[in-house]
């Protein structure tokens, strides 16, 4: 602890180096922003074009056994399989993870580190939205269907029941598998308390790691 008679001294310090502080602090944290979202973007891309390729595989396997099986009953799985993968495949192309589209308004920005924490947080919450109950919706009622129409409507209730659990189950990997570097910045900030005798400053600190250097960057 910081003894009374030294306060006036830290205080001139803290103030002749916090301008200084502060610049390389928001250099480094904007930095750590920067760098999320291109890792963001990364993810995502091979995200979507990987998920992509994986329902286009599946639609075509399908395609081919609803009408070149010998069985009747994969021949129906497969039409209702087919069904499923366009669906997924279509999705997938048109969802568009909102990384890319961020970090270019992030190098737009000009470096303001408060619109790229507003960015940032928006980013975040869209992360979180994308694993949200409501997320799950879509896939839920399609794999639901499926299995009604191979456990109800074909009369194979086992097979419709396995066919709706591996459905949610692919589905629920999608979803897990999504790009989450923003949030991850985000809480990468902790709360923070500094004591001079009796001053004391509230904020956050967290550590900055980047492939050029190891920091700390504070905000109060």
């Amino acid at each position: 602890m910081l003894r009374l008679s030294h306060l006036p001294f830290a205080c001139a310090l803290l103030m002749f180096f916090s301008p200084l502080a502060l610049a390389q602090q928001s250099t480094q944290e904007y930095q750590a922003y920067e760098d999320a979202l291109a890792r963001g973007e990364r993810h995502a891309n091979v995200w979507q074009y990987g998920w992509a390729g994986v329902y286009a595989s599946t639609l075509a396997v399908n395609v081919y056994q609803a009408s070149e099986s010998d069985s009747r009953d994969t021949r129906y799985d497969a039409r209702v399989g087919a069904v499923k993968s366009a669906l997924a495949l279509a999705g997938t192309l048109m969802d568009r993870q909102p990384h890319p589209a961020a970090r270019r308004q992030l190098s737009e920005g000009g470096g303001d580190i408060e619109s790229a924490r507003r960015l940032l947080h928006e980013v975040a919450a869209e992360e979180r939205q994308r694993r949200s109950l409501e997320a799950r919706l879509g896939s839920l009622l399609v794999n639901t269907a499926s299995g009604l129409l191979i456990g109800v409507g074909d009369g194979r209730g086992r097979d419709g029941a396995i066919n709706f659990a591996t459905g949610m189950l692919v589905s629920e990997l999608q979803l897990q598998t999504q790009p989450r570097q923003a949030s991850v910045a985000i809480n990468r900030f902790q709360p923070a308390r500094v004591s001079f005798g009796d001053m004391h400053l509230e904020g956050e600190y967290a550590l900055l790691v980047t492939p050029n250097q190891v920091g700390v960057a504070l905000r109060y």
